[in-house]
Formats: C-alpha cells, sequence, structure tokens
C-alpha cells in the first residue's frame, strides 16, 4: 500500500457539481457513434491532509460567460462548487492550492472565488492557449471549451504571485501528492494528479481520459480508446492513457475520472446537495 513519506495519507472527494442533458458518446469517446447521446456529469475533486485542502480543478461559476458556455454546452442541471465544498465543511478561504488540469471552462471557471489559494498550471497550457486566442477566427472550433476571462483570472494569480507556471512533471508537489505532465492530447499542457492515500494511490485524469472505457477498449478489447474531443494530437492522447495506467497497475478502480460515465460506482456517497452527490474514494 502506498503511504505518503510522513505516513499521512490524503483523504479524497470526488464532487459532481453539474449535468449536460444531451452528450452525444461520439463526443467522448472517438469512433463510438451508435450509442446515442448521455446525460454527462461534470466533477473536481477535493484532497485534504493535515488541514491542508487541496482542490484539483475547481468548476465553474454560472454568471457572464460561464453562463454562455453552460448554455453552449447543454449544461442543464448545476449547483455552485461552493455550496458543495461548504458541505464538507471547506469555505473559499479555507482552499490553500488549487492544480488545475487544463484550461478548459468546465475545470478552470470558478479560481477566482478562491483568495488564498496557489494555483498550479503547465507552462505550456498557459502559453498554448495565449497563442490560440492570437489566431485568426478561422480557428475557433479549437476554443469551443475555452473561457478567455479564466485565462484573465489565472494571470490575476500571477499578478498577485500565487501562480506556479509548472514545466513537466513535478514528485511530491505536496507530500504524497505528484503532478504528471501530458502535453499534446485534450490540451497542449494538460496534467493529471497522482495522490497517495489509506487506500493506494488514485489517478484525478482531468480529461486525459473520459471513462474506463478509454483504457479499457470496445467490448473490453484493451484497445485503447481515443477521445472524441481535443485540441492535441491523438498519439499524445494514447500516450498520455498508456501512461496513466501504467500508475495505476491497470487497477481501473484507481481512476477518478470528471466527467465518469458509470458516475463513479463503487465510491461511498458521504453527502448530498439537491440531487449532487459527493463521494468518498480514500
Amino acid at each position: 500500500m502506498i503511504q505518503t513519506s510522513d505516513g499521512v495519507p490524503w483523504e479524497v472527494f470526488v464532487l459532481e457539481y453539474a449535468r449536460s442533458g444531451n452528450q452525444p458518446i461520439a463526443s467522448l469517446l472517438l469512433g463510438v457513434y451508435d450509442e446515442g447521446a448521455i446525460d454527462l456529469p461534470f466533477a473536481f475533486v477535493l484532497a485534504r491532509r493535515r488541514g491542508v485542502n487541496v482542490l484539483v480543478d475547481t468548476g465553474f461559476m454560472r454568471e457572464g460567460r460561464g453562463e454562455e458556455m453552460a448554455r453552449r454546452s447543454g449544461v442543464r442541471d448545476w449547483i455552485s462548487p461552493l455550496r458543495l465544498l461548504g458541505r464538507l465543511g471547506v469555505a473559499p478561504e479555507d482552499v490553500a492550492h488549487i492544480i488545475v488540469s487544463h484550461a478548459h471552462y468546465d475545470h478552470i471557471g470558478s479560481i477566482d472565488q478562491f483568495p488564498k489559494a496557489q494555483l498550479y498550471l503547465q507552462k505550456a497550457e498557459l502559453l498554448s492557449w495565449v497563442e490560440l486566442m492570437a489566431l485568426p477566427q478561422r480557428f475557433g472550433a479549437m476554443m469551443a471549451a475555452f473561457d478567455p476571462d479564466d485565462m484573465h483570472a489565472a494571470l490575476h494569480y500571477a499578478e498577485e504571485h500565487r501562480l506556479t507556471l509548472l514545466d513537466g512533471d513535478r514528485e511530491d508537489l505536496l507530500p504524497g501528492l505528484h503532478v504528471r505532465a501530458a502535453a499534446d492530447g485534450h490540451t497542449m499542457g494538460q496534467q493529471y494528479v497522482l495522490i497517495d492515500t489509506g487506500r493506494g494511490r488514485f489517478a484525478v485524469t482531468g480529461d486525459c481520459i473520459y471513462s474506463r472505457r478509454n483504457l479499457a477498449g470496445t467490448n473490453g478489447s484493451g484497445v485503447y480508446v481515443p477521445l472524441g474531443f481535443g485540441v492535441g494530437s491523438v498519439w499524445g492522447e494514447l500516450k498520455t492513457m498508456d501512461r496513466i495506467n501504467q500508475d495505476i497497475g491497470g487497477d481501473l478502480r484507481r481512476l477518478l475520472t470528471l466527467h465518469d460515465f458509470e458516475r463513479w460506482s463503487g465510491l461511498e456517497v458521504c453527502a448530498e446537495v439537491e440531487g449532487f452527490r459527493v463521494f468518498r474514494a480514500a
């Protein structure tokens, strides 16, 4: 069993905060055109240890351009991520660290709500979105899930010296919490997080993986299934999937995917607010 260097494991929770009403499976699993659409969940993760609260992604707020992005994505049901955190006794000012997997609006869209947090983002992620914003409008398809206001919020963190730009992997970013770079996949500078708990190591995948099926393959074939949406390369996606698979030793129960088709089956439901559930992984 994996433990942190000082023997104090992390507690880990998955917080579901939104659902889209009619998400085509083919937009999530490339080439799966015969399964129609699903009600897709959206989530983020809280890890805590020794009184330190860490978020992996933050969800988004339904205000301003965030509301417009939500409508465009077919988001039907939503609850404030802050309300869910409050259910676990965590106020915005109690969050010490935020690790953003990538800069799509549903993963970074509420970073401006946390006044004391240190933000961690891959340098390649920040720079690639600045470059994409500068491209002509005909490249707009690559911006479909990106809200420029979120990048402005990240730069505000930089102004306050609360932004750490990572350049690749970081072992023990915090004791027992490790960041892995995953460039040129779903986005150009995405990352995922490994967390050591009393139940072993979990991988919080961001959108490197949408579902266990990405790793298990169609009908359990074991052939990796690329994502149905992204701005990087399929080759980059599959290399990252393979690395995650190795990180968890092939045990798909160790995956914490943030748009989980199976809705985190096997995890304990420890709280519920207006039909949105909080799951305890460890």
